[in-house]
């Protein structure tokens, strides 16, 4: 007798409601399904591996007992959503992550209803959980909401603004503290254990009023020690204090990889919860697979891999990246200039910074996921005499932009801003696109704004900036490689303001801002066969205009283009207005402004992005010829 085939308890579950029917056995036999799914998927597509291996049980628990899409899940940041997509309709896709016209890397509202809330920020999704719970409140959509929660995304202020708000509501509203930064020791577990059973069997209300009412009957000899003993299984429970001060309940710390307790807490909490609660989950980043857990960053974010071995498939590489290129930099000039200082905000490898760290430990500052706070701390660094360089991503600045201009601009604080991932970034798509960073930095009175065109440029912008000292500036650049060209040794800084020309040609003028020069070049090399040779200018500076240079071309061609890796507001919207200001639109100039198009682009890679945008060579080969149909021919009288 040959035994049957078993069908994948996977292969059985389309949606959230497939798994009603499941047995707590065949939930944990699910949730190894999904963990060694979602490390297939990631190995072909590369993406955040490390988180969403570590919510894979607690994933799986929430689908089983809440009842999205009417519950609403949110999670924060997201990039843990992978295990959550493949339970929610999405696994036929889920090869597709991350790449042109596939699923995002992060929930998205117009990708799935399973998807109530989009986030690829952090600390978002208490306040969203909490509006989402007062809409059900005042008649707008029914069900629970949950909000998951990582413990490094309680580092943002944002996040106690939510909770604060939510004790003062006394919503139902669950909140679920993912915790992977410590590991199970046996006396946690033991606690873990003994709540969770505790807390299934009981309404935690009534075990809560129980609790003081024992200690009343109790001689008065033994209550002071009963009331020592509840603080000390507080604070054995990891922060129980100031989440009830904030107004929430308070369960945990219980094993995120249990199924049998993530079960019992989450049924119980769903049946007799009524105001706000914190469940707090202890959870293994890169749980159950070992490259992923033995790695430092635990897999956070990986290419493609082989899945057995666990090696990384990268590409040849022939230049550094710009991201390598600042941190050297920077390195090499603190060696001599001891008021150098750095600052991240939980990105010191994304950013460099560890490189900087390993050296100069006392001068390099991680705040956390904290950019208002980044900003601040760099200001009062900066007006106590030091030398600050706050290195952000471009889209994670917005996020400290008040502070920019209060904190910093309006007081001429020279703090000096790092811009990473400046312009289209790839595969994390819309919400990590440094697009706005030109516009929402040149329009602030005082601010030095550069972009490099290339590495060694980027050598000569940190130069710049650690010299200049009247007033806040910022240099920004790309995600990945440069373009190959000699790094100089010791870049001097450059003049405050001042471009530079790259070629002399005839009719039209193209002046580059940032690293689309490498594409200017290319369309000038196909325009040359055809007979037209464009001048190129690098403007090196969107705040201030090297006013000499652009009044120079402007009179000399018949044309002027502009060409940015930003949104529409930026560099050239600031030449346009000078050139308004001066004229010479008076006087037949015919200019072109190519900018970022007022969309957001999804995910693809930079070179599909910026063909969407229409800022590659062709797309500027293209608008020289289109000028050029109506220009007339020579210069300009």
């Amino acid at each position: 007798m040959t035994d049957r085939p078993v069908t994948p308890l996977l292969d059985r579950v389309a949606t959230p409601a497939d798994m009603k029917g499941l047995s707590d056995a065949q939930l944990r036999q699910l949730a190894d399904e999904v963990r060694a799914e979602t490390v297939s998927a990631v190995s072909v597509t590369g993406g955040h591996l490390g988180a969403g291996l570590g919510v894979v049980e607690l994933t799986v628990a929430l689908h089983a007992v809440f009842d999205a899409p009417k519950d609403k899940i949110i999670w924060d940041v997201s990039h843990q959503c992978y295990p959550h997509k493949i339970l929610t309709g999405r696994r036929d896709r889920i090869r597709t992550l991350r790449m042109k016209d596939g699923l995002s890397g992060f929930t998205k509202r117009s990708e799935s209803p399973y998807d109530p809330f989009g986030a690829a920020h952090s600390s978002t999704s208490i306040s969203a959980a909490l509006g989402f719970a007062t809409a059900r409140d005042l008649g707008g959509e029914g069900g629970d909401a949950i909000a998951v929660i990582g413990d490094g995304a309680m580092s943002a202020g944002m996040a106690y603004e939510a909770m604060n708000n939510a004790g003062h509501l006394k919503k139902r509203l669950i909140v679920i503290l993912n915790d992977n930064e410590m590991s199970i020791a046996p006396p946690v577990g033991a606690m873990s254990s003994y709540l969770s059973q505790l807390y299934a069997g009981e309404p935690f209300q009534e075990l809560k009023a129980a609790a003081k009412g024992a200690v009343s009957l109790l001689p008065e000899p033994f209550r002071e020690g009963a009331k020592r003993a509840k603080d000390m299984v507080k604070h054995m429970t990891v922060g129980g204090t100031l989440f009830e001060q904030l107004g929430f309940s308070y369960l945990g710390p219980i094993d995120g990889h249990d199924m049998d307790q993530l079960l019992a807490v989450l049924r119980t909490v769903k049946t007799r919860a009524t105001g706000p609660i914190l469940i707090h989950a202890i959870t293994k980043k890169g749980k159950g697979y070992g490259p992923a857990e033995e790695a430092r960053d635990k897999g956070h974010g990986v290419g493609k891999f082989n899945v057995v071995t666990g090696e990384q498939k990268k590409a040849p590489s022939n230049a550094p990246s710009y991201t390598s290129v600042f941190a050297d930099t920077l390195v090499k000039m603190a060696e001599t200039d001891p008021k150098i200082c750095a600052i991240t905000a939980a990105m010191p490898d994304g950013t460099g910074l560890n490189k900087f760290m390993q050296r100069y430990a006392s001068r390099c500052f991680d705040v956390g996921i904290a950019e208002q706070h980044a900003v601040t701390f760099a200001a009062g660094l900066a007006a106590g005499g030091m030398k600050p360089f706050c290195a952000l991503y471009s889209t994670f600045l917005q996020r400290g932009y008040d502070q920019v201009v209060h904190d910093v601009a309006i007081q001429r604080l020279p703090v000096r801003f790092a811009i990473d991932r400046a312009g289209l970034v790839g595969a994390d798509g819309a919400t990590h696109a440094g697009a706005f960073d030109v516009a929402y930095l040149a329009n602030l009175p005082g601010m030095v704004v550069m972009a490099a065109a290339d590495e060694a440029e980027l050598v000569r912008m940190v130069a710049t900036a650690a010299a200049y000292e009247d007033g806040p500036s910022a240099f920004r650049f790309p995600r990945g490689e440069g373009v190959g060209v000699e790094i100089p040794d010791d870049a001097e800084p450059l003049e405050i303001g001042k471009g530079r020309m790259i070629r002399k040609g005839s009719q039209v003028a193209i002046l580059s801002f940032g690293t689309r020069l490498a594409e200017v070049e290319v369309a000038c090399e196909a325009l040359a066969a055809k007979g037209i040779t464009p001048t190129i200018a690098d403007a090196r500076f969107a705040k201030p205009l090297d006013r000499e240079m652009i009044l120079g071309l402007a009179a000399d061609h018949d044309a002027l283009i502009t060409i940015e890796e930003g949104a529409v507001g930026g560099f050239g919207s600031h030449v346009a207005q000078m050139l308004a200001d001066e004229g010479v639109f008076d006087h037949g100039l015919k200019y072109r402004s190519m900018v970022l198009p007022d969309i957001f682009i999804d995910q693809a890679s930079p070179r599909d992005m910026y063909a969407v945008a229409g800022l590659n060579a062709e797309d500027i080969e293209a608008k020289v010829l289109e000028v050029l149909g109506v220009a007339s021919v020579g210069k300009r009288a």
